[in-house]
């Protein structure tokens, strides 16, 4: 028996293909793309955009925050895939990290170095997504503390101060490892891991 969609869901569906259309394009070709060509790649019209999200930048700020959760998800789980300290080997954590990057790694930098730019250059915007910012280091170090504390080690570091040069530099290495061809997740998560060490006492 064929499932019969609700308004609701019909609604969700159209916002997630809107915002799929709208990460490619954003990434690709910066804030400056516009409207018709995320609504083209959708096959939605403006009119769609407008009715969901009310307008671009209100568009752009819910790709950004989407790829936020995900981002944060995926760290969580990382963290979640070692059982003790002693059994995290650089190697194995380089290559989770680069799931966590994801098979549109280099996609998902982009678009963050574009909302970088974006609120660089609209005081106003990065003013309404400061406390979200704020709250995403907040989230990144807690999953960072209990992390380690079930692993069994400890922070050299403020866990704020690490999740803060986590999010500064991760894209970085993303676009660096792909522009130049060299794999920097290993040397970057040696940095990291500088940054922990075994149980205190």
């Amino acid at each position: 028996m064929t499932e019969r969609w609700t308004r609701e869901r019909r609604m969700e569906q159209t916002r997630i293909v809107l915002l799929d259309a709208a990460e490619k394009i954003f990434a690709g070709r910066g804030y400056a793309g516009s409207l018709e060509d995320i609504a083209e790649a959708a096959g939605y019209t403006r009119g769609a955009i407008y009715a969901q999200f009310g307008g671009k930048e209100e568009l752009f700020l819910a790709v950004i925050e989407r790829h936020r959760q995900r981002f944060l998800d995926g760290f969580a789980d990382v963290m979640e895939s070692f059982d003790r300290f002693a059994d995290i080997d650089v190697e194995g954590f380089a290559e989770r990290w680069r799931v966590l990057s994801g098979t549109d790694a280099q996609q998902a930098a982009a678009l963050n170095y574009e909302f970088t730019l974006f609120l660089m250059r609209n005081p106003a915007a990065r003013d309404r997504v400061a406390a979200q910012r704020r709250e995403t280091v907040r989230s990144l170090a807690d999953y960072i503390t209990k992390g380690v504390a079930r692993l069994g080690g400890s922070l050299k570091i403020p866990a704020e101060s690490l999740a803060r040069v986590l999010l500064a530099t991760n894209d970085g290495v993303t676009l660096a490892s792909h522009l130049d061809g060299e794999d920097l997740y290993r040397t970057f998560l040696q940095l990291v891991m500088s940054s922990v060490g075994p149980p205190e006492g």
